[in-house]
């Protein structure tokens, strides 16, 4: 159980729910934006997270939104990990966010709440970051949107008091050649070793990954390396050297395991979308 005592708020706009926010600030509640709450009460069960109030964001309309509007995907933070699955707009998403913990938990899960998580994973973020997706965020100055590869580094960047209202998906990518991976010890529902979200645009590979590091992330360096005309070997070995942080090296699996798991599937990638034959391998 949880072992402290809390205020509940279940604002119906986006306004109310930032008025809120400054008014339970300015009375100590330290409050906190709730969507899913997973994380919430599993830390609050652990004593690693206290909140005198929760605001509730999945009765505000915008935060609720699936939907394809003006060639854009618009998915709000509340909506949960298993009816992106089940309405299957992004399959690559589909791919990724299906992957995220059983289906139990995928069903109290919401895409807001797995963004902005402190789990290190946040699987369904990396077909996001893949396609180029937008943010749109409120706070205290009102509603800004900004591309989600500046807003995500390590963590989605919000300041005291904001929230993550909807994510944005230009529908070219929807359809675009892709390929979601996961790589575990054991169970496929399991913690990844390797995570990915590719997407392949303009002839380039777009890769977003998990479990390597201690955040997901994409490189646009690393992209550089592997879209060159090197051979598989050669762009892996280059990409590798544009990590943002050290390789993960815990009860999941060593750096020097996770680093073979992660060379063999970016050699899978690049097989599967270029093939076998890799003309500068001269082969």
């Amino acid at each position: 159980m949880i072992i402290f005592d809390f205020e509940y708020h279940k604002p119906d706009t986006v306004q109310e729910a930032i008025d809120l926010f400054q008014q339970l600030t300015l009375q100590n509640k330290q409050p906190v934006y709730y969507s899913g709450g997973t994380e919430i009460i599993t830390l609050g069960r652990l004593g690693k997270l206290y909140a005198g109030a929760v605001i509730d964001i999945k009765g505000i309309p915008e935060c609720n939104a699936l939907e394809i509007n003006h060639d854009k995907l618009i998915m709000g933070a509340g909506v949960f990990l298993t009816k992106l699955a089940e309405t299957n707009h992004f399959p690559l998403l589909t791919e990724s966010a299906g992957r995220v913990a059983d289906h139990t938990s995928r069903g109290k899960i919401t895409l807001g709440g797995n963004i902005c998580g402190n789990f290190i994973y946040r699987e369904a973020v990396l077909a996001l970051l893949a396609s180029d997706s937008k943010v749109t965020i409120a706070g205290i100055n009102g509603l800004r949107t900004v591309p989600l590869l500046e807003a995500f580094r390590e963590r989605l960047q919000l300041a005291t008091g904001e929230f993550l209202v909807q994510v944005a998906t230009d529908a070219a990518y929807l359809s675009l050649p892709h390929r979601g991976v996961k790589k575990t010890r054991m169970d496929r529902i399991g913690y990844p070793l390797v995570s990915m979200a590719i997407l392949k645009k303009n002839n380039r590979l777009q890769v977003a990954v998990s479990g390597v590091c201690a955040f997901p992330f994409r490189s646009l360096e690393m992209e550089n390396e592997l879209n060159n005309n090197s051979p598989y070997e050669t762009r892996i070995t280059n990409a590798l050297q544009y990590l943002p942080a050290p390789i993960l090296d815990d009860v999941e699996g060593t750096a020097d395991y996770r680093s073979f798991v992660l060379k063999n599937t970016l050699q899978d990638t690049l097989t599967h979308f270029e093939g076998d034959y890799n003309v500068s391998d001269g082969k």
